[in-house]
């Protein structure tokens, strides 16, 4: 089977000088992928007849024109009313219309989510996009969400999450049953606040392999495959997890370089350290999923370079192949679990259900 990905070429710090290289890197590498590359199209096919590429591949590369380009700094509200001819909003018609699978941005975010969810529009059952990525864990990797699309959560938003964290990593990562962990101040049942702990009880609730409440430090001994929280708590220690790693290495790098002695160490230590970069480098864990929209969406860091940025491409590509929105749809359309544990904390829906019938 053929997967398709749009990519949005003008998007991010660097535009078509690292999504057109990353585009040529991972066609080179995945030969059943189709790429549609979107933007001003003189300066991508520039880009391409300057580009060292055999006849197979460039077969595999289209090009199709976008007279806009969203600004990083860009209102969202002015990029989705005045920008319809953008290079974001016409990737995203290509997954609307079915012509690709999915598509890949590293544009302005709010932006590329106020695009996603007009156009797309939300999957049936889920009232929020979240936003959703890989970190790497003392045992392997963990994803976490939601990211900062949703600063403010109720406990059946984070349901939702739960869900569709716990179906993305199945799907992707081929675990039959992923934990799910609820990101807290404690372990206890009686830690958080009151929206946390209901959250607790509907997991409970549902056939989701929940393993109860995670701190901060669990996740990154690997104490669940999947952590959910608030976008606002997820986004804070999303930042200040990147941070703590930047600070490890220029730490390490300052200490090595103090005096001659300390590089000469360097120099025998140096197949160490490249292993220590390599297992720390954020690139290898670029892209973020917006779940929930009817269409795969990846968003890439806005300065990711050319490694980076093809990474968000092959997260866009595992989850078309492995069929995640129609997993996750299916699921929820066919999930009981999500209004049965809701009547949990919230007797009134269950009167205001029976009403309705």
């Amino acid at each position: 089977m053929t997967v398709k990905i749009a990519i949005d070429c003008m998007g991010g710090d660097h535009g078509p000088k690292v999504t057109v290289a990353a585009a040529l890197a991972f066609v080179a590498e995945f030969p059943d992928a189709e790429l549609t590359l979107v933007g001003h199209a003189d300066r991508l096919e520039s880009r391409l007849r300057r580009a060292s590429t055999d006849k197979a591949v460039r077969d595999r590369l289209r090009v199709v024109h976008a007279s806009e380009v969203v600004a990083m700094d860009e209102p969202p509200a002015l990029a989705l009313r005045n920008k319809k001819d953008s290079s974001m909003r016409v990737a995203i018609n290509l997954v609307k219309s079915g012509e690709v699978a999915a598509c890949v941005s590293a544009g302005n975010t709010g932006a590329l989510m106020a695009i996603s969810r007009f156009v797309l529009k939300m999957l049936p059952g889920i009232d929020r996009p979240a936003i959703c990525t890989v970190i790497p864990t003392m045992t392997g990797q963990t994803r976490l969400l939601d990211l900062g699309a949703n600063v403010d959560c109720t406990a059946d938003h984070l349901l939702q999450f739960a869900v569709m964290g716990s179906i993305l990593t199945s799907a992707v990562e081929h675990i039959a049953a992923p934990r799910v962990g609820l990101l807290n101040i404690g372990e206890e049942d009686i830690k958080g606040n009151e929206v946390v702990k209901q959250t607790a009880e509907l997991l409970r609730a549902t056939d989701l392999n929940f393993v109860g409440n995670v701190e901060g430090d669990g996740v990154y001994k690997g104490e669940a495959d999947v952590v959910v929280c608030d976008g606002f708590v997820g986004n804070v220690a999303l930042k200040v997890s990147e941070g703590l790693a930047q600070m490890l290495s220029r730490f390490l790098r300052e200490e090595f370089e103090r005096n001659l002695l300390t590089r000469l160490i360097a120099l025998l230590a140096l197949p160490v350290l490249s292993r220590f970069k390599k297992r720390l480098d954020h690139r290898r864990y670029n892209g973020a999923s917006l779940l929930g929209l009817k269409g795969t969406v990846i968003k890439s860091h806005g300065s990711a370079d050319v490694f980076a940025f093809s990474q968000a491409i092959k997260r866009a590509y595992f989850e078309a192949e492995n069929g995640v929105i129609d997993k996750i749809a299916h699921r929820v359309s066919s999930y009981t679990g999500l209004q049965t544990a809701a009547l949990l904390i919230d007797p009134a829906k269950d009167s205001a259900a029976m009403g309705e019938a």
